[in-house]
């Protein structure tokens, strides 16, 4: 029996192990070399965006916002990886651009910047940086910019959606907006710091000092306090300031004027509704004081007991003040409202003012 059963252990001695196929070792081998592969695609990843960082922390140690040409837009905001939000500022800051809006945009987006530098939130998760278009010409052409300036959001993945564009041209670019715009698209949450303006308290300063002085050197005789011209006069001032949008650019913060960067024309009339310029509010309180003047001098014409030759030239002039600058003021609004049927003696695409 003993005998019968030494060939079957030999011929078992003799097997392959079954769990071990002959073709599994170059399958092995290559797993191997591809998960050594991916970690060291991975690890060099993870290098370069250290190295990206670092750089940046670096930049902005020296500077709020620091500059970018193509190289550097291509490197740090384009090319992948990036774990960091990018605001970028696409502006014409050039003498020979004789852009006063990007000017007065890249001090608020000064401010916001070193509001978030210098704040204890600072971290490497925030970066801004501006592009001059005279630094960068190739990127306004890849990304289609034909206006300045141009505020961007570059996000930590993936490329720029449509709201990622900040909305200049109706929220305006003070710096508080821009503040919340960016809280909007990212999590960081700045606030904003201005430098102290002394020059307001300066101006409270003298008015007071002024009107106490007129006060102190009319001290016997203040009937002059009772004339109701005056008082017409500073209401009516007041009135003008208000009706003209003075307190909604203070709310806004809208450019004084519109350039365009292709054919250097100057736009002081917004095209539509919902925005204007610092400029346009101007225009406007000065065809509201005209219209005023002429109904001032339409009444005293009417109600004076003067000569008649002289009551008839001052009712001329006002009629003319009051139809001119009212007809100036009517084709203003008819061009900012689209579709409005009326007009009178200057239509809404005939005046001189260049409209956006």
């Amino acid at each position: 029996m003993g005998a019968r059963g030494a060939p079957s252990r030999r011929r078992q001695a003799g097997r392959r192990p079954r769990y071990l196929p002959t073709g599994s070792f170059p399958f092995l081998l290559l797993l191997l070399l591809l998960c050594i592969q991916l970690g060291g695609g991975q690890k060099k990843k993870e290098n370069l965006l250290a190295e990206k960082v670092e750089q940046l922390m670096e930049w902005s140690s020296r500077r709020s916002v620091f500059r970018m040409n193509g190289d550097k837009f291509r490197k740090f905001i384009k090319a992948p990886p990036r774990n960091y939000s990018m605001i970028v500022m696409f502006t014409a800051l050039q003498p020979q651009r004789q852009c006063s809006v990007c000017r007065l945009a890249n001090e608020e987006y000064q401010i916001l910047a070193n509001s978030w530098r210098y704040s204890s939130a600072f971290c490497n998760k925030l970066f801004f940086s501006k592009v001059d278009y005279d630094e960068g010409t190739d990127i306004f052409q890849q990304l289609n910019i034909n206006s300045a300036p141009t505020f961007m959001h570059f996000p930590p993945k993936g490329r720029p959606k449509r709201a990622d564009t900040f909305d200049l041209q109706r929220i305006g670019f003070g710096a508080e907006q821009l503040a919340k715009w960016i809280a909007d698209r990212t999590d960081v949450h700045i606030r904003v710091f201005r430098p102290p303006n002394y020059s307001g308290t300066i101006a409270l300063a003298l008015l007071v000092s002024l009107v106490g002085g007129l006060l102190y050197l009319r001290r016997n005789n203040l009937e002059f306090i009772y004339n109701k011209t005056g008082w017409a006069m500073v209401s009516l001032c007041i009135v003008f300031a208000m009706t003209s949008g003075q307190m909604w650019n203070h709310i806004r913060g809208p450019p004084y004027a519109h350039k365009n960067p292709h054919n250097g024309q100057v736009s002081y009339i917004h095209g539509s509704s919902q925005v204007q310029f610092v400029a346009e509010s101007h225009i406007i309180l000065v065809l509201n004081a005209a219209i005023t003047m002429g109904m001032v001098l339409l009444n005293e014409a009417a109600t004076s007991k003067g000569d008649v030759g002289k009551r008839r030239i001052i009712c001329l002039v006002g009629l003319g003040l009051v139809v001119f600058f009212f007809s100036f003021l009517l084709s203003i609004f008819r061009s900012k409202y689209h579709g409005y049927p009326y007009s009178f003696l200057i239509s809404g695409s005939s005046f001189s003012l260049t409209i956006m």
